[in-house]
């Protein structure tokens, strides 16, 4: 729940503003543990109840294929369908609380309602296999932003997470063509996970904006590639796109790395001992239990982040990509939809205006995803 203590400012404004998350991995998690996220649930950061009090209008559902199916043919394209079937149901079952999103324009519709906006994107281009047609697929299918790699280096592009030398040196011959048909198609190219070497690539290459849907600021996590140096984000504000920023703790702060992997461990061991299946409902009440007595940073360094990238950026490519139901260390008072008056509230408090929050909990995501749409 919401700080009690939150200014009332910081409520209005969440509720008032068009507030976007980038980056939500509810299909992955679900896929997992099935719950109605329309009701109460009892894992995870996610569900109807809890968005409305966050005052959350449009949550970029992330179609997660894990690095582990990329050696399997034919086995990320089909996580992805499945995924997204799981999406399509949620918003033909409740079709109240949820909407399957494909425009900016349908997302502030929706904006005046009750109900939550779906846009979706795919974190890892393995979704697409080999083949330029599946891009066509996917998007037909509602894809509006495709994260070009996940933790190990793909048919692409290089992985920051990736193990050992680079396989391409940046973006692959074939990852030059996907660019290419992603601003053909009006589908926005995300960054985040790729080395320095492919995010650089893509830049040179792409004629749209990109985005990074759920990444961190470099300048607190030195040597960690997986967030973003300052060149980069001056970079890729320069194409008129927008970084995201992401809630995990680890992405924080380097040592908040290090309290993060104990905590994972002691929840790992215990449900062992216990014979908890990982996707049991003992299990995940369980983990659940964990993540909130051990909160790892606080709201301030989220709004640090921030803070750093407006300052590099502008106030016109700054935005929120929590990362929610995709991290298990979240600061205290930002772990889940809930949460975002926090924020908001620190950000006041830091002397942002109104119509500058405005743009970074929404307005310049939809601007992006208005300007990709612009070069089809």
């Amino acid at each position: 729940m919401p700080s009690s203590n939150v200014s009332p400012d910081a409520r209005r404004l969440a509720h008032r503003s068009i507030l976007v998350d980038g980056h939500i991995d509810l299909p992955d998690r679900l896929h997992h543990f099935d719950e109605d996220p329309a009701d109460a649930t009892i894992g995870g950061d996610f569900d109807y109840p809890r968005a409305q009090q966050g005052g959350l209008d449009a949550a970029f559902m992330a179609l997660y294929l894990p690095s582990a199916l990329q050696t399997t043919p034919g086995a990320a394209p089909k996580r992805a369908d499945a995924l997204l079937d799981r999406v399509q149901r949620m918003t033909r079952m409740h079709p109240d609380a949820f909407s399957l999103s494909v425009s900016p324009t349908k997302v502030r519709e929706l904006a005046s309602t009750d109900t939550i906006a779906l846009p979706v994107g795919m974190e890892n281009g393995a979704g697409i296999g080999n083949d330029l047609d599946a891009l066509h697929h996917f998007y037909d299918r509602g894809v509006r932003y495709i994260t070009l790699t996940h933790d190990a280096h793909n048919q692409i592009g290089d992985s920051s997470y990736g193990d050992g030398d680079p396989r391409w040196g940046g973006l692959s011959p074939f990852g030059h063509d996907v660019i290419d048909e992603m601003n053909r198609l009006g589908m926005m190219i995300d960054v985040s996970h790729v080395t320095d070497r492919t995010a650089w690539d893509v830049l040179d290459h792409t004629a749209a904006p990109i985005i990074a849907s759920h990444s961190g600021c470099r300048h607190f996590t030195p040597g960690w590639e997986r967030n973003l140096s300052d060149a980069l984000i001056e970079a890729i504000a320069e194409t008129g796109g927008i970084i995201m920023i992401t809630f995990g703790s680890p992405f924080l702060r380097a040592p908040y790395r290090e309290q993060d992997d104990p905590i994972e461990d002691a929840v790992a061991s215990y449900l062992d001992t216990r014979g908890w299946a990982d996707d049991s409902k003992d299990a995940v009440e369980y983990e659940q239990k964990m993540r909130r007595l051990h909160p790892i940073g606080t709201v301030s360094g989220v709004a640090d982040h921030i803070d750093h990238a407006v300052a590099l950026a502008g106030e016109d490519h700054v935005g929120l990509g929590s990362d929610f139901d995709g991290v298990f260390a979240l600061p205290k008072n930002l772990q889940d939809v809930s949460h975002y008056p926090n924020l908001i509230a620190e950000l006041l408090r830091r002397d942002y205006s109104e119509a500058t929050l405005r743009k970074i909990l929404g307005e310049n995501l939809l601007r992006v995803w208005s300007d990709v749409d612009a070069h089809t």
